[in-house]
């Protein structure tokens, strides 16, 4: 399934310094009347046009930035208002920085206030002149919006890379026929393919690899999972959940367990926990304990801890090949349906 991400994006539009230079000082606050205010040039800063509106006839001096009312969007800006000295540098101790804030066009926005006593008797009121520069930055957002990311499709470049056997430099002989693949995706995906195939036991590059005791059937699937990520057709088909599918499934653990995949070996331990039957159960319990999958054997020993899948196993085909090659499987098995009181027989079967 396809996820979705909201985008978002700043881009700092532009910034500009404005400087507001209050000649008369004196005189403009004796003309203007307690709460009023009066307006700057508009200036532009980042395609917008703004102005500061300054009250100087109250116990506090306060400047506000204005954003012009004409367009629709709110626009997001960070804001340095600062008294200059006589050398045109900022006066820390009458200087403010506001983060970056959203605008309202039209709304008075308060970013700097100060004594108008504190003001007054400064240094920096020279000449009943005052300067404050003005700092604005603007950022506009280039992108916010969601879009839909499609899922993953490496599994399917690598599968086309593996059917296709574009630049493969390896050979493997399994079971009478030939695999071509690619050397560094075994060794990426393996460590034992990795440890044969690009470490001290580096195979001949020039000579293709014989792989005993595995089906050729069996490798392809092992070969597709590699390089795919995903289970064989034959084990994903929800039509093919029979015998063959479950035996597939086995020999495949087997081979995921040889060469040191864990992910396939979790999938097919769990495919095969998941399908115990009286059939099946004791080529499984077989296959587990052989091998050594903890899992799988508890998942075999407790469906045989009822009298019926006991029996019923004991009727299938595969009993035998458990008596004959894991005997001591079929020790734990009884020990382990025996009532607890009877202690000294349980341990008398696991002595035989």
């Amino acid at each position: 399934m396809a996820e979705h991400y909201k985008i978002s994006a700043a881009l700092v539009a532009e910034e500009r310094s404005y400087m507001l230079k209050l000649d008369g000082y004196s005189r403009t606050k004796a003309l203007v009347k307690t709460g009023e205010c009066v307006s700057s040039a508009p200036f532009s800063v980042g395609g917008h046009r703004w102005a500061v509106i300054y009250y100087l006839n109250s116990i506090v001096c306060a400047l506000y930035l204005v954003l012009d009312p004409a367009g629709a969007k709110d626009v997001k800006a960070k804001l340095t208002i600062s008294v200059l000295d006589k050398n045109g540098e900022p006066v820390p101790s009458f200087s403010c920085t506001i983060p970056t804030h959203t605008f309202s066009r039209g709304v008075q926005h308060c970013v700097y206030s100060v004594s108008r006593a504190d003001l007054e008797g400064s240094v920096h009121l020279r000449d009943d002149c005052l300067t404050v520069r003005c700092d604005v930055t603007v950022t506009e957002e280039i992108c916010n919006e969601e879009t839909k990311v499609p899922p993953s499709d490496l599994h399917c470049h690598l599968g086309d890379l593996l059917k296709n056997k574009d630049a493969a430099d390896l050979t493997i002989q399994v079971g009478g026929q030939s695999f071509s693949a690619h050397r560094c995706v075994l060794a990426a995906r393996s460590p034992v393919f990795k440890a044969e195939l690009l470490g001290a036991m580096k195979e001949n590059s020039g000579t293709p690899i014989e792989i005993c005791d595995m089906e050729a059937n069996v490798f392809k699937s092992l070969l597709h999972f590699i390089y795919t990520d995903k289970l064989p057709p034959v084990l994903e088909s929800a039509s093919n959940n029979g015998a063959g599918q479950l035996a597939m499934a086995g020999h495949l653990l087997v081979a995921a367990d040889r060469y040191d995949i864990g992910r396939l070996k979790l999938i097919c331990e769990e495919k095969l926990c998941n399908q115990i039957d009286s059939k099946m159960v004791a080529t499984s319990l077989a296959l587990a304990e052989q091998h050594g999958f903890h899992d799988l054997k508890e998942a075999c020993l407790k469906f045989l801890a009822a009298p019926s899948n006991l029996e019923a196993m004991m009727a299938s085909d595969g009993f035998e090949h458990l008596k004959s090659s894991c005997p001591t499987a079929l020790k734990e098995l009884i020990a382990r349906i025996l009532p607890p009181e009877q202690k000294a027989a349980k341990d008398l079967v696991m002595a035989i």
